[in-house]
C-alpha cells in the first residue's frame, strides 16, 4: 500500500513566492494545496484536512494573525509555520502567542524551511503523552491532553499551546539538570542540529511560559534561566 502523502497548505500573496514553495514541496513529496489571500485561506484551513499550515502575515482580506486565532480556536492540535517578513520581536510573540509551532524570517533559505516542515511533522507524529498531567509547584497542574492548566481558588483556566507543553513535558523529564537551547531545538522541536537554526523561538517560547505558570514571572521560581547553560525546571518547588 503507498504511503499517503503529508498534506500541506500555504497561504501566501505573493505569486511568485507562492508558486516557487507550491513546485519546492511537490518535488519534496508533499500534496499542496495553495490559497492567495486570507479570507479563502482561512476557509480551507478549517475545511481541509492539512498535516501543515504555511502561512504569511501581511495577506489581503485577513490578515495571518487573525488566520492563526481563528484556526486555534478550532482546532488547537493542526501544525502551523508562519512565513513572514515581519521580524520584531513583538510580531513574533504575537504570532506564537496565537499558537502557531514555529516562524521562518522572509528571505528564507528554502533548505531551512524544508527542514523547519519536516521538524514539525515529524514532532507531531511522535507526539505521545508520558503523564496525563504536569504538576508545577503547588499551585499548578495542566492537562496535556486538553492543554488546559488549573490553579487552586482560581476559577479561570489557563490554556497552554500544544508547544508549550511539549516543552514542559521535556523539561520535567530532564528536571535534575539545565537543558541548554540547541538541546530543546534538537528534542522538542524535532531540528536535526539545534546550533544550524539563529531563531529566537526558544526564548520567546520561555518568556511566554514563565508567564503563564509563575506567580511572579519577573521573579521565576520554577523555570529558571541557568547562565551559560539554559533553562532548569525546578519541579520540587
Amino acid at each position: 500500500m503507498m504511503q499517503r502523502k503529508s498534506r500541506l497548505l500555504i497561504i501566501e500573496d505573493e505569486q511568485a513566492i507562492l508558486t516557487g514553495l507550491q513546485d519546492l514541496f511537490v518535488y519534496h513529496g508533499y500534496d499542496v494545496d495553495v490559497a492567495q489571500d486570507g479570507q479563502l485561506g482561512l476557509e480551507k484551513a478549517l475545511q481541509g484536512n492539512y498535516d501543515l499550515i504555511i502561512l504569511d502575515i501581511m495577506l489581503p482580506r485577513l490578515d495571518g494573525f487573525a488566520i492563526c486565532d481563528a484556526i486555534r480556536h478550532h482546532s488547537r492540535e493542526q501544525p502551523l509555520i508562519i512565513l513572514t517578513a515581519k521580524t520584531t520581536d513583538e510580531d513574533i510573540i504575537t504570532g506564537l502567542t496565537l499558537g502557531a509551532d514555529d516562524y521562518v524570517a522572509k528571505p528564507f533559505s528554502v533548505r531551512e524551511l524544508v527542514l523547519r516542515v519536516e521538524a514539525v511533522l515529524r514532532r507531531s507524529a511522535k507526539r505521545r503523552y508520558e503523564a496525563a498531567q504536569l504538576c508545577l509547584g503547588t499551585h499548578l497542574q495542566i492537562d496535556t491532553r486538553t492543554l488546559v492548566g488549573t490553579q487552586p481558588d482560581h476559577t479561570e483556566p489557563i490554556l497552554f499551546t500544544r508547544r508549550e507543553v511539549e516543552i514542559l513535558q521535556y523539561l520535567t523529564q530532564h528536571h535534575d539538570r539545565p537543558v541548554s537551547r540547541e538541546e530543546l531545538l534538537v528534542e522538542v522541536w524535532g531540528y536535526a542540529n539545534g546550533s544550524r537554526f539563529e531563531t529566537r523561538t526558544v526564548d520567546i517560547h520561555m518568556a511566554k511560559i514563565r508567564r503563564k505558570i509563575e506567580l511572579n514571572p519577573k521573579a521565576p521560581a520554577l523555570l529558571i534561566t541557568v547562565r551559560g547553560a539554559g533553562y532548569r525546571l525546578l519541579t520540587g518547588s
